[in-house]
């Protein structure tokens, strides 16, 4: 890049933020900062230490217990926990429900929102998430907005947990799982997912990710 740019992508879960955002990072040779992955380490540490992730007292305690750290290799991203690396453990139903319950009390997002703005001041980044456009980079040179169907989402989850090696995992359950996450996600108090009014949606449901990241690109080239 010619110069330092930031790039925010939004959208319900499962809509494929994370994967636009690693190819838009690696075409622009930039760096990528999957933000969910955040929510999820403070979810798996609080099913590991038993904590209620609906208590906003207990998600306040667990703040004070665990050290969350970032580090990229290579370009690839790492979250430590403790120091210790629990990207591997992340991407389970579990953690990604305890992720959402968590991420509804203000303390902890305001615990995560210092952490991605410190890091966005440094260099270029390409961030995903739920908020980025409307609260953790209002200023982003390039919002996007990104959805997909529930069904599409499901299909695309399913495929994940299988490949994953979660062989029991069922279409209707990863269904009404994501139908439910993106109801609490949409209706939250605190940071709910919402479109930036000066964001361009995009809806994948019928498109290869190669046509996605040229819609970005071409976003992109724009500002330029």
């Amino acid at each position: 890049m010619k110069r330092k740019i930031l790039i925010a992508i939004d959208g319900p879960s499962g809509a494929g933020k994370s994967t636009l955002a690693k190819a838009i990072a690696e075409k622009l040779d930039i760096m990528h900062l999957d933000t969910g992955a955040l929510f999820r380490a403070l979810g798996y540490a609080a099913l590991i230490k038993d904590f209620d992730t609906r208590d906003a007292k207990q998600a306040a305690e667990l703040i004070k217990q665990v050290e969350l750290g970032i580090e990229f290799e290579n370009k690839n991203q790492k979250v430590l926990l403790n120091g210790k690396d629990v990207t591997p453990y992340l991407r389970t139903e579990d953690v990604s429900i305890a992720a959402s319950n968590i991420s509804v009390h203000p303390v902890v997002r305001d615990y995560i929102l210092l952490q991605e703005r410190q890091l966005a001041e440094r260099e270029s980044f390409v961030l995903d998430g739920r908020d980025i456009g409307t609260v953790v980079l209002p200023n982003a040179d390039v919002k996007v907005f990104l959805i997909a169907s529930p069904q599409v989402r499901a299909r695309r989850r399913l495929l994940d947990l299988i490949n994953a090696g979660n062989q029991n995992a069922e279409y209707e359950q990863v269904l009404q799982d994501i139908e439910r996450r993106d109801h609490q996600d949409s209706n939250r108090q605190t940071a709910p997912t919402k479109m930036a009014a000066d964001a361009v949606l995009i809806d994948s449901s019928n498109l290869t990710i190669e046509e996605t990241v040229a819609q970005v690109l071409a976003l992109v080239e724009q500002i330029e």
